[in-house]
């Protein structure tokens, strides 16, 4: 497709511009291509250049200058601080070929085959992936994890290209400078961390820093420039007796001194409400080995800590222990001159590599490039498990968005099994992370833990160095306030999921209810039509109107009658509203009436009206109480205070009705009394006798059970008022061990 030689299509390229140098950017890359990775095809890395040349040569950016600069400095960066191979390079120089020009996939797979194709692919379709901050289809989302499970080379391209965005962002308007910035640094950053990228990691930090607290940016930058001499020569001075006693104990070494970058800097100072001179702990000392012995490592700590008193709190082994992104380093701080903190990292050169270009490190020791290091491993299991646990309809595309962050950002504690297996958490993880990292069935059925022995709240943040106890039961199923205080994205889903599930079985139940209530009632109604009857219940859908019926079976009653009557009388036919009507309404259910097992005082009259008591409050005399007509069944008397009275307000206000109850009533009520207390034998003999003794009482049943050591118990009695259930639950709070009595109510 490309027909022209490389020299006559750079020459017809200055043609246009002369000024615009590609010849030397070319020259440049090539030469860092060659310098830099484990093997370089230059003639790849030619037909990319002038494929790109070619699509873009007509194409400015928003600085004016043409935007194959662009192209290049991402390969450049692809090169040089994050090198993979030539492949990379070429689809760096390639990757807004098909977004951005005339040109389409298929020209990109002809000339250059699949590999490269469909990493520009993948480049494309997550380039627009974010949308003002926010991951707008959670099909998205998935797209961006997918790209670097299929290739990573795809999202390594992604970090080249946000992190030369970031470097020439001065030409955009402020409110798309700080958009880009709030992503980078939600979203690209962590995510570099997570690869292992330091650098990449620090310099998107930085940049995003600069660009949304431009004030506070500039004063810590200028602040820091102004004492940069007095920093290195403190550093100077910190680092030379380190450096005299390892070359008297003949080892090969670099030691660099900086200052921590000014993103973590800013943040201290608002964590710790201190000002920059207030900090101690500005400075970082790296001491890298030229040597493949671990050991040497240890050997040199042992040298800086005879040199300093070390801090013994903050000493890091990450050696034994890697982080989840392959980062191996001894840290400590140690008290250097003047009383000053100074953190120190002890690193082979090797892991210095690897802990500064990440996966980039390892991609030139491996057979074949898509493969992914195995450090990368439990990254891409979660990877792959997003996929699994997150169907379309699963999780809003912000839940996601949320768990993604919360898997960016974590910092890791290092736990163990009750067998001494390691497990690799993030920081705040709970027992029921724990419980979900070690399988989903443990998890869901999780019902206590313990911790280093001791039995633990489920919500106690876990320590690095904890060992933990998973206690199960087959029983137990998760508590929908452990989303409160669970980190992990497997604990997060795992119990949405539980819970939606519950949900559509609570919503198919209240569905066969309503169907059991209509074949009952002889009633026949669409869904479209009962639609628009539950709606006017304030019900802002089917499945919400199904899931409440199952919460509160007592409404389906009152919701029939309700839509029977709003079907035999329906807009335009209904009667005229005037004040004759409570008394209309008042007197069909007289007509209906008949004697029950007491009467209750309606409009200051006493009569045997016909009524029942609503499940869902069991309202007793004491109580105050008011009435709600239905067709057909009478007056439903409610608690003043039940949650279902203000819906019965709002369905129809003329259908409540002033009850009380009468002067003198000797029907019996059911009420139920909850108990806890600490488990102990007879415990529930005392609590029945304790009821006895009050006179006419009757015990309808008893449930109770035992959970380890604490008792828990329902008693379903008889009583005839508030006064009299008052005189039992304070006599039962009399018997040893109980902790509380209380009314019992669903």
């Amino acid at each position: 497709m490309v027909s022209k030689t490389i020299n006559s299509a750079l020459q017809w390229a200055g043609v246009v511009n002369k000024s615009d140098g590609f010849e030397n950017r070319f020259k440049n890359l090539l030469e860092m291509c060659r310098n830099n990775l484990p093997s370089c095809d230059e003639e790849l890395i030619k037909r990319a250049f002038l494929f790109g040349l070619d699509a873009h040569i007509n194409d400015l950016r928003e600085s004016g200058e043409p935007y194959f600069y662009h192209a290049i400095e991402v390969a450049m960066i692809l090169a040089r601080e994050i090198p993979l191979d030539d492949v990379s390079v070429a689809s760096a120089l390639l990757h807004d070929v098909v977004e951005d020009t005339e040109y389409d996939l298929k020209h990109v797979r002809e000339e250059f085959g699949d590999t490269v194709a469909d990493i520009v692919d993948g480049a494309t379709k997550i380039s627009d992936i974010f949308k003002s901050h926010e991951i707008t289809q959670a099909e998205n989302y998935r797209k961006l994890l997918l790209s670097m499970v299929n290739d990573i080379r795809v999202i390594m391209l992604k970090f080249a290209d946000r992190l030369h965005n970031m470097r020439t962002l001065d030409h955009l308007s402020p409110e798309r400078q700080k958009r880009i910035a709030k992503e980078t640094l939600d979203i690209y950053a962590p995510f570099a961390h997570r690869f292992g990228l330091a650098k990449i990691k620090w310099e998107l930090e930085d940049l995003s820093f600069k660009y949304l607290y431009p004030k506070e940016y500039n004063m810590l930058a200028t602040q820091l420039k102004e004492k940069r001499r007095e920093r290195e020569q403190y550093i100077n001075k910190f680092t030379q007796p380190i450096e005299k006693r390892l070359m008297e104990d003949g080892f090969k070494f670099e030691i660099i001194g900086r200052v921590k970058h000014l993103w973590s800097i800013y943040n201290k100072i608002r964590k710790r409400n201190k000002s920059l001179d207030d900090l101690y702990d500005l400075f970082a000392v790296r001491i890298v080995i030229d040597t493949d012995n671990n050991n040497d490592c240890f050997q040199v700590y042992g040298i800086v800590s005879e040199v300093y008193i070390p801090i013994p709190e903050r000493f890091k082994n990450y050696i034994s222990v890697p982080k989840k992104n392959g980062y191996q380093s001894i840290h400590t701080t140690v008290v250097g001159p003047e009383g000053r903190m100074v953190e120190v990292q002890i690193r082979t050169r090797n892991m210095h590599e690897i802990a500064e270009k990440g996966v980039a490190a390892h991609w030139k020791y491996k057979d074949q490039a898509s493969v992914v290091d195995s450090e990368m491993e439990q990254w891409v299991n979660w990877v792959r498990e997003v996929f699994e646990n997150s169907s379309e309809n699963d999780a809003p595309a912000q839940q996601l968005l949320e768990s993604f962050k919360l898997n960016l950002y974590q910092n890791e504690i290092y736990v163990f099994t009750p067998n001494g297996d390691l497990r690799i958490l993030p920081k705040g993880s709970t027992p029921v992370d724990f419980a979900f990292d070690i399988h989903t069935k443990v998890g869901l059925h999780c019902i206590g833990a313990k911790v280093n022995g001791r039995i633990v709240p489920l919500s106690t943040v876990l320590q690095s160095g904890d060992q933990i106890e998973i206690i199960t039961s087959k029983n137990q199923t998760p508590n929908l306030d452990w989303e409160q205080f669970v980190v992990t994205h497997k604990a997060k889903s795992q119990i949405r999921r539980w819970r939606n599930e519950e949900e559509r079985k609570e919503i198919a139940h209240g569905k066969d209810l309503w169907q059991k209530k209509m074949k009952k009632m002889k009633m026949h109604i669409n869904e479209d039509e009962l639609l628009k009857h539950v709606q006017a219940l304030k019900y802002n859908n089917l499945p919400q109107f199904y899931h409440d019926l199952t919460k509160n079976p007592d409404l389906i009653d009152d919701h029939a009658e309700w839509i029977y009557d709003r079907m035999r009388h329906p807009k335009g036919a209904e009667p005229e509203e005037t004040d004759e009507l409570p008394e209309n309404l008042f007197s069909r259910f007289v007509k209906s009436a008949r004697d029950t097992l007491g009467g209750i005082s309606i409009y200051g009259k006493e009569d045997s009206y016909l009524h029942n008591y609503a499940k869902c409050c069991n309202p007793i005399p004491g109580d105050g109480i008011i009435g709600y007509i239905t067709t057909g069944s009478g007056i439903k008397i409610h608690r003043k205070n039940c949650k279902n009275v203000s819906q019965l307000y709002l369905r129809n206000e003329d259908r409540i009705v002033d009850v009380d109850w009468p002067v003198s009533n000797n029907q019996k009520f059911i009420v139920g009394i909850k108990i806890y207390g600490d488990d102990r034998p007879g415990l529930i003999t005392e609590i029945s006798q304790a009821i006895f003794n009050i006179k006419q009482t009757n015990i309808r049943s008893v449930n109770s059970e035992a959970k380890e050591k604490n008792f828990e118990g329902v008693l379903i009695l008889e009583v005839q008022d508030l006064d009299h259930l008052n005189a039992i639950i304070e006599k039962v709070k009399k018997v040893r061990n109980v902790k509380s009595v209380q009314r019992f109510e669903e």
